[in-house]
């Protein structure tokens, strides 16, 4: 195995000297491209990522990026390594657009790297949200954040809740706009930099399980409609004059274009103004792309002909559509 690897290795030197290749290896990882030699424009947007598993330790970039490459255009690819410098048997490439990242997964997945030894292409499942646990009772929300601020990048929102955990008086979840800044946020915070005047706090990726006990407080309302890092500066009232049906039409014929899958919508009245309005807080979701939408509008109690509920999700329609067809008109500049 130990001389397989060195020539696996001596290999990948030749082809990186051949190709004017270069690789950036920094915690325990080697990266290629982010962004690749030609590249215009700035990075791909969210659901471009592939996760590649069950790779043989002994194949390297010089096999696999010529490989990924081959059916979309490669904007970064990134390794996973031991100390030791084999590979840990898992990748991720991403792509220039949602359509290449698909091509892969329907043409790479189960691929036979070598007799036997089928590979996993799937959708990689960026996680962007860290639990820190075992804070005291004291601690505050704004302390909290200007800490964090402070020590790590690319912080999104902080919310703070009473731990369901015995003995442990609160924690706090943390999200970020990448699932890079949320690594190196770890990283960071593990390594102890982080001083709340109580020892043995612990930095963890949010389980599900434990998220799900957390979601009714976590899917409270947002003062904005929020997709990522964007978000619209106030609230908006639904239009009047646009039916369900016309939104969900040509929301379903976008996403046919491009080969997605049909949205998911959710609802709820979280709030009644005195005037009769209600507020409502919606999500929209495409399964297997970016992240859901998710925030609030206000609806009036009178309106004929189309329930509140519906009046929600034609703004949070009206609004994925915005976002969506500029993502697409994006992907297409590339």
């Amino acid at each position: 195995m130990d001389q397989q690897n060195h020539e696996a290795k001596m290999s990948l030197l030749a082809w990186q000297m051949e190709k004017g290749i270069q690789l950036v290896q920094i915690n325990g990882q080697r990266r290629y491209g982010a962004p690749p030699p030609g590249w215009v424009g700035g990075p791909p947007p969210a659901g471009t990522e592939v996760y590649i598993a069950r790779l043989p330790q002994d194949i390297y970039e010089n096999t696999l990026i010529p490989l990924f490459q081959s059916v979309g255009r490669l904007y970064e690819f990134r390794l996973m390594l031991t100390f030791s410098g084999l590979n840990r048997g898992f990748a991720y490439a991403r792509y220039g657009s949602p359509q290449d990242a698909r091509r892969a997964i329907a043409a790479l997945h189960r691929f036979p790297l070598r007799p036997g030894r089928a590979i996993v292409v799937c959708w990689s499942t960026q996680k962007r949200q860290l639990v820190l646990s075992g804070l005291g009772v004291s601690v505050r929300q704004q302390e909290l954040e200007a800490k964090l601020q402070v020590l790590t990048e690319g912080i999104h929102s902080v919310t703070l809740h009473n731990s369901p955990y015995q003995g442990e008086a609160k924690l706090a979840v943390l999200k970020y706009k990448s699932h890079e800044a949320a690594a190196r946020a770890r990283k960071t915070l593990m390594e102890g930099n982080l001083r709340l005047g109580k020892a043995g706090i612990r930095v963890e990726w949010l389980d599900p399980q434990l998220k799900k006990k957390l979601q009714p407080c976590e899917e409270e309302p947002l003062s904005s409609w929020q997709q990522g890092s964007e978000s619209l500066a106030v609230p908006w009232p639904v239009a009047p004059s646009v039916p369900l049906e016309s939104v969900l039409g040509s929301l379903n014929m976008l996403c046919c274009k491009y080969g997605l899958r049909t949205p998911v919508f959710s609802s709820k009245c979280v709030q009644v103004s005195p005037n009769g309005w209600k507020k409502f807080w919606c999500q929209v979701s495409i399964p297997g792309f970016s992240v859901p939408v998710r925030g609030f509008t206000w609806v009036s109690s009178d309106r004929q002909g189309q329930s509140q509920h519906d009046q929600a999700r034609v703004a949070a329609g009206l609004h994925l559509l915005q976002l969506l067809s500029e993502a697409l008109e994006m992907c297409q500049l590339i």
